[in-house]
């Protein structure tokens, strides 16, 4: 039996023992009071002759002798009971040895579980990244809360609305999450507008999702003939290749590409539908709320807007000021790019390019389609009306490291479609501006295709649709700043948090990247992307041995010696203190970053931009 049963039984019989219990106590409760008081009228009558004869008094005593016992056992009964019920509490509340007491699914979840339980779940979360064991228990219909925005509930929606495909993509999604994606989206999209579900597997080796899974589409097709379709890739092509394959496969007027771990709100298709109805060329995305990896509550976000910075890593952002001038939650935002879930005019969207099919396994394709929507003759809104609860992984399924796909897919939407301010994205990734070494494939059709939709430049993007992205000017060099003295050190940003760089072993990461610009300011620890963010920047505090890291605003403000002087191959000389920034042997004997009388040395910067 499982131990779950186990322990609801026993909890039902601890109920019941726990109610004959109290019955008892209080039945007998009742007794005690009134033998107390019978006991004083037999002391009363003890005491008057008159009433009552001498053999009456002495039946009278023996009786009272009785009672008296009885109290006695009584009160011994109510004292032993709370005892005997709390070693039974202890007895159930047994405690279990913890086997993972560092994994991220057992910080707040899962106390009650036994060792083979904790073992099975563990398991599991290191396959999906999310809580398997618990899904696999949860209705396939559980309720999830309307989050959406109050004015939401009182939209009305025209009955004839475009129908609707909803494509779900998936590689190696547990059984269960992929079966209450598909109820969800049955149960709470009007079957006349449900045209189709479409499910991508992209050569998933999870044996639950072959004959198992077939089982439950047989089972949906009894309710709903042919709703269920299956698309199998024979190998493993990636996100955008899924994301093509279930477009080229639907039929409906309108085509939904969302995740397979995914739980669609109450009236999620309606907003949608009803938008693309007025408006074709619209790229839509519903706002996503939170589904914990590990308890799978649900963690509601507020509407914003998808953005990016110019690494192409998605981010969330405050819409443009006149959205937030509406005073209206429900209402349609404009946004930059998508977050990779997506709703479109099927047509339109293979009118605008659909994906760009050379995006190899994960990122950027989102990224990619909003810069092109925008500037081919489209839009791309956020609807909050439209709710999608999504599953936030504690891994993802295709690679540990997905940067290097990313960084990969980032240089081939540069190449194509930033014009000159595609030397952004490779000062974002560390990358020199000629001859980065990596393939990027051919871009010869997504070129022709900028070229055939007569899109519009890059910078139209930046002035129109995101002012808020920084352009990285007047930069000198980027990169590690590595000392002559000892060629393996870098400089760090140092702990965080924190306002002290040190000097540390050179990994190349972002804690030791550095920028110099035209202005004589240093940037230690990356570089930000947005008008809205404050770099970090080096200063000479003026006294002490140390330099100091603070927010470049913060320094100007407390009137910090923030300006440098600094060409390859020479010293780094502060222009007000004149000290220079160097190395020295500390006590403990580890080399410290000090700011000190210059010395002679010197530093070079990874990348130069401008020759010095």
């Amino acid at each position: 039996m499982h131990r779950s049963t186990r322990m609801r039984s026993g909890w039902i019989k601890g109920l019941l023992l726990g109610l004959s219990v109290a019955a008892a106590v209080l039945y007998l409760s009742s007794i005690k009071s009134e033998v107390h008081t019978h006991s004083e009228r037999l002391q009363r009558a003890h005491h008057n002759d008159s009433i009552r004869g001498q053999g009456m008094l002495s039946r009278m005593e023996k009786m009272e002798a009785d009672i008296n016992r009885l109290l006695n056992l009584m009160n011994k009964f109510e004292k032993k009971e709370p005892v005997a019920q709390k070693n039974a509490e202890v007895k159930e509340r047994k405690l279990v040895r913890k086997l993972y007491p560092n994994s991220a699914l057992f910080r707040k979840w899962g106390e009650e579980l036994s060792e083979e339980e904790q073992k099975e779940a563990e398991d599991l979360f290191q396959r999906y990244g999310y809580n398997a064991f618990l899904s696999d228990r949860l209705p396939l219909n559980r309720e999830i809360p309307d989050t959406r925005p109050i004015r939401c509930a009182a939209k009305k929606y025209p009955e004839n609305l475009p129908t609707i495909t909803v494509v779900l993509i998936y590689l190696n999604e547990a059984l269960s999450i992929i079966k209450r994606a598909v109820r969800s989206i049955i149960d709470k999209t009007p079957a006349h507008l449900l045209k189709e579900i479409i499910l991508v597997d992209d050569h998933s080796s999870n044996e639950d999702l072959m004959e198992k899974l077939d089982e439950y589409v047989n089972s949906i097709h009894e309710e709903r003939p042919g709703l269920v379709k299956k698309v199998r890739h024979s190998e493993q092509l990636g996100l955008t290749q899924a994301r093509l394959s279930g477009w080229k496969t639907a039929v409906g007027d309108v085509v939904a590409i969302l995740d397979a771990h995914i739980e669609v709100h109450v009236q999620w298709a309606e907003p949608l539908l009803a938008r693309i109805k007025e408006e074709r060329t619209v790229i839509l995305t519903p706002v996503f709320d939170k589904v914990n990896f590990d308890d799978l509550t649900l963690t509601p976000y507020i509407p914003a807007a998808d953005a990016f910075d110019w690494a192409l890593w998605c981010m969330y952002e405050s819409f443009r000021p006149e959205w937030y001038a509406l005073k209206d939650e429900s209402q349609p935002g404009k946004s930059p790019s998508i977050m990779g879930i997506l709703v479109a005019d099927r047509k339109f969207f293979g009118e605008i390019g659909s994906l760009d099919g050379g995006m190899k396994i994960y990122g950027g394709e989102n990224v990619e389609l909003g810069i092109r929507v925008w500037l081919c003759g489209g839009s791309i809104e956020v609807i909050p009306c439209s709710k999608v609860a999504h599953i936030e992984r504690a891994s993802k399924p295709y690679l540990p490291d997905l940067s290097v796909m990313v960084k990969r897919n980032a240089l081939r939407v540069a190449e194509v479609w930033l014009d000159e301010y595609k030397y952004n994205v490779n000062i974002a990734w560390n990358l020199p501006l000629e001859n980065h070494g990596i393939d990027i494939g051919d871009v010869s059709e997504r070129k022709k295709i900028r070229e055939r939709l007569n899109c519009k430049p890059f910078k139209w993007y930046l002035d129109n649709v995101y002012p808020m992205l920084d352009p990285l000017n007047d930069l000198l060099g980027y990169g590690a700043l590595i000392n002559n003295l000892k060629p393996e050190l870098c400089i760090d940003q140092g702990p965080m948090p924190g306002n002290t760089p040190i000097i540390y072993a050179c990994h190349y990461y972002s804690p030791q990247h550095c920028y110099y610009r035209t202005n004589g300011q240093i940037y230690i620890g990356g570089i930000k992307s947005h008008k809205y963010n404050s770099n970090r920047c080096l200063v000479d505090p003026g006294t002490g041995l140390y330099p100091g890291l603070y927010e470049c605003k913060i320094a100007q403000q407390k009137k910090f010696h923030m300006l440098w002087d600094f060409k390859q191959g020479t010293s780094i000389q502060n222009r007000e203190t004149k000290r220079c920034l160097e190395i020295a042997m500390g006590e403990d004997g580890y080399y410290k970053l000090v700011v000190q009388h210059c010395s002679g040395q010197t530093w070079k910067i990874q990348n130069l931009i401008k020759s010095q």
